[in-house]
């Protein structure tokens, strides 16, 4: 077991134990365990599993950083939230309208604004997408 310490600019979302944690890097997923190699990466957006005595926590995440020495893991993230903070309608609506960008208009800046949108978006989506997990309390 660790302690994992899950912070976005806003506030910490999540601090308490767990026995592993599952990050979506830039090279793929890592799963980090109790007495971990020392470890700090770069994070894409998508979507956090937590483990800790057979139960398990979602969150979907904007992109950051994950770094532990075995006994901690802390991970910097812009964004963490849970499926029921996710508005369905809304988050559909967000990747309708960024499509719609994407293909007509010409202005770059924009466009990467819609491509970041569309990103978030569709992560939320597939998180909503995830059955429920039995989740287990803690600061969240």
């Amino acid at each position: 077991m660790f302690h994992l310490k899950i912070i976005t600019p806003e506030k910490v979302a999540i601090e308490r134990d767990a026995d592993s944690v599952t990050v979506p890097s830039e090279d793929g997923e890592i799963t980090i365990l109790a007495r971990h190699t020392n470890l700090f990466s770069l994070l894409k957006e998508g979507i956090i599993r937590i483990k800790k005595d057979q139960q398990e926590d979602l969150l979907a995440i904007g992109g950051g950083y994950v770094e532990t020495n075995g006994e901690e893991v802390n991970i910097l993230v812009s964004k963490a939230y849970h499926q029921d903070e996710i508005d369905k309608g809304l988050t559909e609506k967000a990747v309708e309208d960024a499509k719609k960008i994407l293909t007509s208009s010409a202005d770059l800046k924009e466009r990467q604004e819609a491509g970041a949108i569309l990103r978030r978006s569709l992560v939320a989506l597939k998180l909503l997408k995830k059955r429920a997990p039995k989740s287990f309390s803690g600061n969240v």
